[in-house]
C-alpha cells in the first residue's frame, strides 16, 4: 500500500547501482592493504596477483580448464570490441540484440568494421529475439543478461554444440551470478565492476580453444590497436593469458578484485553466488506482483533477470503520461530516494523506457532490499501527489 508517510527502517547499505555495484558485505579500505603499490605489475610480486586472479576467476566461474582467461584493457567493452575486431570477418555473422549494449555491438560491426554479411536479429525492451532463427553456422554475437533491460536468455540450450561459427557472449552482468553454459560459449566477457562489487577499467577476456584456432588460421582485413593484438606471428600471446597484460593495470584495482572472488570463495562458490542473487530478486519479484504502480518489464518470467532487474509504471495515470512525462516521474522518484539516502543510482538505464533499475546481485543482502520496499511506495505516492497537485 502507498503512503505519504516515511517509512522508518532503512537499508543499511543504500547502493543499489547496476554497475559498479555494492562491494560485498563487509568490505573496507583494509581489504586493500595487501595491494602491490608502487610496484610493477610484471614483478613477481605483480605477475603472482594477476595469476590469482585469473586462477580464483577460472575456480569460481568453472571455466573449463582448456579455455584461457585474460585480464585486458577497457573494462567489459574493451573485452568485447578486442573480441570483435580479432575474430570477425572469417564468415558471416549474426548479431542478436534486445538493449542498449547489444545494439551497440550491432553499430560496431555495421558502421566501424563494416562487415558485409551480418544479419541482425532484434527485439524490443522487455522480449527476447526468436532465438530459433539464429544460424550457428555462421559467427553469433549476443548479450546473456541485457543489463539494460532486465532480461537474459533462460539458458544456453538454443546454441547446438556442432556449432560452425563461433559464439561471442557479452556475460558482464551475467558472470558471478548466472549458470553461464561454457561449452556452448566460445568467447565470454565481464568487468570486475558488475556482478562482484570490483573497482573498473579492466575487463575479463575468456577463449575457447575453438577461439584460438580462429586467432591462429585468420587474420583480419582491417589494422588493429595494439591493445587488441591477441596473437604475435600467427600465433597466440599466451603470456596475456598468465597475467602478462598488455598494458599496465592498476594493482589496487587488482587486489579489490581478489578480495571479491576470496569472499565468494568463503561463502560457498558459485552456487552460493546464484542463491543470494536469486534470493535478491525474488524480493522484488514479490513487491512488483503485488504492486498496483509497478511491473517487471521483461515480460516472459524465465527470461527475467537476477540482477539488473528492471521495473516499469503499471498505474494507469503514469502510464498515460508520454515519454518525456514519464521520464520525468521516474526522475522525481530516483531523485527522492537519493536525498533520503536510501537508494542510490536506481533510475532506468538512459536508453531504456522510463522506471526503475535495481541491482540484485550476490554483493547486496537481502535485508536491505526488503527495507527498501516501503520506500519505494513512499516515493511514489510522493511523486504522484504532486503529478495530481500539477494537474
Amino acid at each position: 500500500m502507498t503512503t505519504l508517510t516515511k517509512p522508518g527502517l532503512r537499508p543499511a547499505n543504500p547502493n543499489f547501482s547496476s554497475g559498479p555495484c555494492a562491494k560485498r558485505p563487509g568490505w573496507s579500505v583494509e581489504a586493500l592493504k595487501a595491494a602491490a603499490l608502487g610496484r610493477s605489475h610484471r614483478a613477481k610480486i605483480g605477475k603472482s596477483k594477476l595469476e590469482q586472479a585469473i586462477e580464483l576467476t577460472r575456480e569460481i566461474l568453472k571455466v573449463p580448464a582448456n579455455y584461457r582467461i585474460g585480464i585486458v584493457p577497457a573494462s567489459d567493452t574493451g573485452a568485447v570490441e578486442m573480441a570483435l575486431w580479432s575474430l570477425l570477418g572469417e564468415r558471416g555473422v549474426d548479431m542478436v540484440a534486445w538493449e542498449s549494449f547489444g545494439s551497440g555491438w550491432v553499430t560496431d560491426v555495421v558502421k566501424q568494421l563494416k562487415l558485409a554479411d551480418m544479419r541482425k536479429f532484434e527485439a524490443g525492451y522487455g522480449q527476447l529475439p526468436d532465438l530459433t532463427q539464429v544460424d550457428f553456422d555462421r559467427d553469433v554475437v549476443f548479450t546473456w543478461n541485457g543489463t539494460t533491460s532486465g532480461v537474459r536468455v533462460p539458458n544456453g540450450d538454443f546454441i547446438p554444440a556442432n556449432r560452425k561459427g563461433l559464439t561471442i557472449c557479452d556475460a558482464t552482468s551475467a558472470a558471478f551470478a548466472q549458470r553461464l553454459d561454457f561449452e556452448k560459449l566460445d568467447v565470454v566477457t565481464f568487468s570486475w565492476q558488475k556482478a562482484l562489487g570490483g573497482e573498473g577499467a579492466h575487463g575479463m577476456l575468456i577463449l575457447s580453444p575453438r577461439a584460438v584456432e580462429r586467432l591462429e588460421t585468420y587474420k583480419p582485413t582491417w589494422p588493429l590497436p595494439k591493445i587488441f593484438r591477441l596473437t604475435s606471428g600467427g600465433k597466440l600471446i599466451e603470456g596475456i593469458f598468465k597475467g602478462e597484460t598488455i598494458n599496465t593495470p592498476s594493482m589496487l584495482c587488482v587486489e579489490d578484485y581478489l578480495d571479491a572472488l576470496r569472499w565468494a570463495k568463503s561463502i560457498g562458490g558459485l552456487e552460493a553466488l546464484i542463491a543470494r542473487a536469486d534470493a535478491n530478486a525474488a524480493v522484488l519479484d514479490r513487491f512488483a506482483g503485488k504492486s498496483a504502480w509497478l511491473g517487471h518489464l521483461a515480460v516472459d518470467p524465465a527470461t527475467r533477470s537476477n540482477t539488473s532487474v528492471c521495473l516499469s509504471f503499471t498505474d494507469p495515470d503514469v502510464a498515460a503520461l508520454d515519454a518525456d512525462g514519464q521520464a520525468t516521474f521516474a526522475k522525481g522518484i530516483v531523485s527522492s530516494l537519493d536525498k533520503e539516502g536510501v537508494a542510490y543510482d536506481i533510475g532506468s538505464y538512459r536508453d531504456a523506457p522510463p522506471g526503475l533499475r535495481i541491482w540484485c546481485g550476490a554483493t547486496v543482502e537481502t535485508a536491505d532490499l526488503e527495507a527498501l520496499l516501503p520506500w519505494l511506495d513512499w516515493a511514489f505516492a510522493t511523486q504522484k501527489a504532486s503529478l495530481k497537485a500539477a494537474a
